[in-house]
């Protein structure tokens, strides 16, 4: 009965948790809405100029701004705007002349493409050189793992991304140096599939070179600091393997701050690879949120923040329901 009851009351304490953290969740990126729209609006630049260009008189300028709603207080275009969003409308883009949903998805399936197989790909390959490097620790392999991780995280995405595109596409010609698919458009099927994993190496390494630096730098110094714990010496002296000492005793205990770090990394790659995209000429959401500064377009802007501000939103909310499963201790 009285374990019935602690079952019971255990099962209540963690619904209000998860609700509580829910809501944390929730107001959190309400305060990033608001801070995202003040910046952008207070920001130099009028999306009037690009939109009606320079050779309008004021009557046409205000013309426009009333029909967009410009011409209303900050405070009257806010409220409108969390009251759209509170709705599922995120307004209609001043530059491309059409719903935001619209142009957002027409670019979303891009960067998806682009960021999902790099995170898994860093993640993966990271913690395993991170591992192999601290078991190997001052050895000829672990110098050149710790010298490529340093090369990684000291060079900025950008400057990777030029120097791949130099060496391995127009040295080389290896790969597409530009866009997601070649100009013709009528390839199909396995053609097709070739010629666009061909286009999407360079920016997928790119990325990759930039995140795996880090996870590796952080799953190797972890994984030296769970080694010299009292329950590995222990479990190598009861004559466990060293490979299932290092994966399953080692490992799990080192990958809270590296999960941490995976997270982070997962909710800020879209604004990570506006360079990226850039550079390569990726039709993505990157790219989007570039030309939508260039062109004071704040309906996609906003959006785009509001995107990135839920994906990280969502990224550590889901960081932190991991931790149990990895550390029990954690509540």
């Amino acid at each position: 009965m009285a374990v019935s009851v602690s079952r019971k009351f255990f099962s209540r304490l963690v619904g209000v948790r998860l609700v509580r953290r829910i809501a944390q969740t929730l107001l959190l990126i309400l305060l990033l809405i608001v801070f995202n729209f003040f910046l952008i609006h207070l920001a130099p630049g009028d999306p009037v100029n690009y939109l009606a260009g320079q050779s309008g008189d004021e009557q046409y300028f205000a013309l426009i701004r009333a029909k967009f709603g410009l011409d209303q207080p900050l405070l009257t275009q806010l409220w409108v705007y969390l009251s759209s969003v509170a709705r599922g409308d995120l307004g209609y883009s001043l530059s491309h002349q059409q719903s935001v949903v619209s142009v957002i998805l027409a670019r979303v399936s891009a960067t998806l493409l682009l960021i999902i197989p790099s995170i898994f790909i860093a993640s993966s390959l990271g913690i395993l050189l991170g591992v192999e490097s601290a078991r190997r620790q001052n050895s000829v392999v672990d110098r050149v793992i710790n010298l490529f991780a340093l090369l990684g995280h000291s060079l900025p995405a950008f400057s990777i991304g030029l120097l791949l595109l130099l060496f391995l596409s127009l040295q080389l010609g290896l790969f597409p140096a530009q866009g997601m698919t070649s100009a013709s458009g009528d390839l199909k099927g396995l053609s097709y599939a070739t010629d666009l994993i061909s286009h999407l190496t360079l920016p997928c390494l790119t990325l990759v070179i930039v995140q795996l630096a880090q996870i590796l730098r952080l799953a190797r110094a972890e994984m030296l600091n769970v080694l010299d714990e009292n329950y590995i010496t222990a479990a190598r002296a009861k004559g466990v393997g060293e490979t299932r000492l290092l994966y399953v005793h080692a490992l799990r205990n080192a990958l809270i701050p590296v999960v941490t770090v995976i997270g982070s990394d997962l909710g800020m790659l879209l604004s990570g690879a506006v360079l990226v995209e850039t550079v390569f000429g990726y039709p993505g959401l990157g790219r989007l949120m570039l030309e939508a500064i260039a062109a004071r377009d704040y309906p996609v802007l906003l959006s785009l923040l509001l995107l990135t501000s839920v994906g990280v939103a969502v990224a550590n909310f889901l960081t932190d329901t991991i931790y149990p499963a990895l550390d029990p201790r954690i509540k």
